[in-house]
């Protein structure tokens, strides 16, 4: 029994859902508009502003995509609506990053900066120069984007330097001691 795919999906005032014959869902919003392709082993209704996901069977494979999906139809009615947003942090000395037109651009400790190419429907916001905001409607592309970037140069245990996420922990390790 899956928990999750049975919960019910309310959509606020302000989303339109259409879903299609071959589970087809097109969701708009007033940030914009999603659409996937859902498994057509469900069963998706929309009933008044409530989407309920249903299963005819309980076969592995329907059991599996049940709770996935469910979540992933629930992330698109969220980030039409609200949007989402990963918040990245710089810490270390000379360590820096700016926007430069469509591009990011890191200062990271190599002989070279690194330039990354903003992805489409991803906006980024740099407050200042140690901090970086990712935001965008699609869950997945902004935890991509914001993940390729903290690849970069991700804390390391001794002095924590690196890029982090802001709410993220990081173990720190004791290092050398004289004899």
């Amino acid at each position: 029994m899956s928990r999750i795919g049975n919960k019910v999906i309310v959509v606020p005032a302000g989303v339109t859902v259409n879903i299609a014959d071959n589970n087809h869902v097109v969701v708009k919003g007033p940030k914009g508009q999603l659409e996937m392709s859902f498994n057509q082993v469900l069963d998706i209704k929309l009933e008044g502003n409530e989407i309920k996901i249903s299963r005819p069977n309980n076969d592995m494979f329907t059991r599996k995509i049940h709770g996935t999906s469910r979540a992933l139809l629930y992330n698109m009615v969220v980030g039409v609506n609200e949007g989402f947003q990963k918040k990245l942090e710089i810490r270390g000395v000379g360590y820096r990053a700016q926007l430069q037109g469509s591009k990011l651009v890191l200062q990271l400790g190599f002989s070279h900066n690194i330039e990354l190419e903003i992805p489409k429907g991803l906006s980024l916001d740099v407050p200042k120069n140690t901090e970086i905001t990712v935001s965008g409607i699609d869950k997945a592309a902004v935890g991509q984007f914001a993940a390729e970037i903290r690849e970069f140069r991700k804390p390391e245990p001794y002095k924590g330097k690196g890029i982090r996420y802001v709410d993220e922990y990081v173990a720190r390790k004791a290092g050398k001691t004289a004899k």
